[in-house]
């Protein structure tokens, strides 16, 4: 049986501010243990690195998630064996220094991975839990967008998208914490046609999915895009842009078709484009969700995670 010290932030399981970070790291603490680990977890603040690790004892493997890790990890790094979490790199000297300093690294995606190229990483990407196939509506009317409602998941880009095709018939629901943002917030606005619910999980989140024709992200930055592949595991076709991780989680069905489309981040132009294809082509939405329930069986699932991050954790 293996030890390891999992640091993770401490609102890892807060309802009212759901991520994909957080539930990445939920997800694989339970699969750990599920594998036989033992997970010593501790949920701090950015400022509670220091003491955290100053806790643990010499010889310790600990696993650290990025968005907590600072400076105050590399003068610990003679007497503990760190692994950082990567879910986000910033990509400047100082996480660099970090990177570099820590035994071993893990990123969330291929497309995380390159933007550190000169530290040696391994990749661990999200999973997904297989959800019953989503029946779809045949006009392909029911939009959703899950995400955080903040500046840099484009939530106004997509609205200004939808307003240019006003002439069709749609209805967009948006997931995601209203608090995080408030000035971005008060620029977007809710319509008859566009619905925030806030924050959703569990039961609540699984059943909007049950209801969407399609997945909508206009983010403007994402490390992989944990929704896409949440959307897929229900043979959900997704719109996306092509920044970051994205078009790694869109990924391809068995026979190379592509589960959705793609179109360039802050172009609303190009995504009105795009839903007014999904909703006027007939065949078009057929041939996406063929895709879709395709990649659906090869989404890799989180016990896959946790073994490729247990592969890591085991050299220590």
């Amino acid at each position: 049986m293996k030890d390891v010290h999992f640091v993770v932030p401490a609102g890892i399981d807060d309802p009212r501010h759901p991520s994909g970070g957080n539930v990445y790291d939920r997800r694989l603490s339970q699969e750990l243990v599920r594998l036989g680990w033992v997970v010593h977890e501790h949920l701090i603040s950015t400022a509670g690195l220091t003491r955290a690790l100053a806790d643990i004892p010499d010889g310790c493997v600990v696993l650290v998630d990025g968005l907590i890790a600072d400076d105050s990890l590399v003068a610990e790094t003679s007497r503990l064996r760190i692994v950082v979490l990567l879910h986000m790199p910033v990509g400047d000297d100082r996480e660099l220094a970090i990177l570099n300093a820590a035994a071993a690294v893990v990123t969330t995606s291929e497309w995380a991975r390159d933007r550190v190229p000169a530290v040696r990483a391994s990749v661990a990407t999200p999973g997904s839990d297989l959800a019953p196939l989503a029946p779809g509506s045949s006009s392909g009317v029911e939009l959703l967008c899950v995400a955080a409602v903040v500046r840099a998941k484009g939530q106004d880009v997509l609205l200004d998208a939808l307003a240019r095709i006003t002439h069709l018939d749609w209805r967009c629901t948006i997931v995601g914490a209203l608090d995080l943002d408030p000035d971005f917030v008060a620029e977007l606005r809710e319509t008859e046609r566009v619905h925030f619910t806030g924050p959703l999980t569990g039961s609540a989140l699984d059943a909007v999915f049950g209801v969407s024709d399609l997945l909508v992200s206009s983010s403007r930055r994402e490390s992989y895009g944990m929704a896409v592949t949440e959307a897929l595991a229900r043979g959900i076709p997704v719109v996306t842009t092509d920044v970051g991780g994205l078009p790694e989680a869109v990924g391809a069905a068995p026979d190379g078709s592509r589960p959705g489309l793609l179109f360039p981040s802050d172009d609303a132009g190009a995504l009105a484009d795009r839903l007014e294809r999904w909703l006027t082509d007939g065949e078009l939405r057929v041939r996406l969700r063929q895709a879709a329930a395709c990649r659906r069986t090869t989404v890799g699932t989180w016990t896959q995670t946790a073994v490729r991050v247990a592969e890591v954790l085991a050299r220590w």
